[in-house]
């Protein structure tokens, strides 16, 4: 683990890990999204794509758990329950999508799945039919693949919640709860497969104190009152992240 270390530290570009984090972090905390979609551009700057995704895992399970207390509290249970029940059919497919792609056509993917993404975030796109849990599992499936794939499970959940109607707080609580759980299975997925390596683990390890204390100070952040702000903040962090990420600029 010390070789590992080492060459962690050494990594070229590692200042934009660690500015990715400091912001994602912050955007977690008090948005409950986000903190991927700011993240992952910046490291496929950096990382091999499934090293990306191991980093993100890692401080994805590490950075929210100050706030999942109050985050189960709130949370919907069944219906995040259910959210995951997809999810676990599709997420292994999806990490071994990743295994296969090149660096570069997965950063211009990734940028244009964000900005795709944020465009109809932004827009304020909403379903309008009914919500039932074949839908609910449905998005499930999407989310977890993608979830293998980018690191990202949430759009399809985060377009999903937008619609539900669901009050800031549960909506919070139930974002944040599901990508904890998702975290968890992608980690259980790289190491059943062998693509757990000691490097990106190393990585993570320096990236998720910053990450957790970035949570917490989001966290704290948060008012109910001012959900829409916190919002629109989020959304200036998400595409600031996939612009600047372009390969076009190397």
């Amino acid at each position: 683990m010390t070789a590992a270390l080492a060459e962690a530290l050494a990594t070229e570009g590692l200042w934009r890990l660690f500015a990715a984090v400091l912001l994602g972090g912050l955007v977690r905390g008090f948005a409950g999204f986000g903190g991927a979609l700011i993240y992952m551009p910046a490291a496929a700057t950096v990382l091999p794509p499934v090293w990306a995704l191991i980093t993100l895992t890692l401080i994805d399970i590490a950075g929210p758990v100050p706030n999942l207390p109050g985050a189960w509290a709130n949370a919907r249970r069944r219906e995040v329950a259910v959210l995951l029940a997809g999810a676990v059919l599709a997420l292994p497919l999806g990490v071994w999508t990743l295994s296969r792609l090149p660096a570069e056509p997965f950063r211009w993917g990734l940028s244009a799945f964000v900005i795709l993404l944020l465009g109809l975030m932004m827009l304020g796109w909403r379903y309008r039919g009914r919500v039932g849990d074949a839908l609910v599992a449905a998005i499930g499936v999407v989310g977890g693949f993608l979830g293998g794939l980018t690191g990202m499970a949430g759009p399809p959940v985060i377009v999903f919640y937008m619609a539900a109607g669901h009050a800031p707080v549960v909506m919070r609580a139930n974002l944040l709860v599901f990508f904890l759980a998702v975290d968890l299975l992608v980690l259980a997925t790289l190491a059943l497969s062998g693509r757990l390596e000691a490097v990106p683990v190393a990585i993570a390890v320096l990236l998720a104190p910053l990450y957790m204390l970035a949570n917490i100070a989001g966290g704290r952040l948060f008012r109910p009152e001012h959900a829409r702000a916190y919002r629109f903040i989020a959304y200036g962090a998400i595409s600031l992240s996939a612009l600047v990420s372009l390969p076009l600029w190397d």
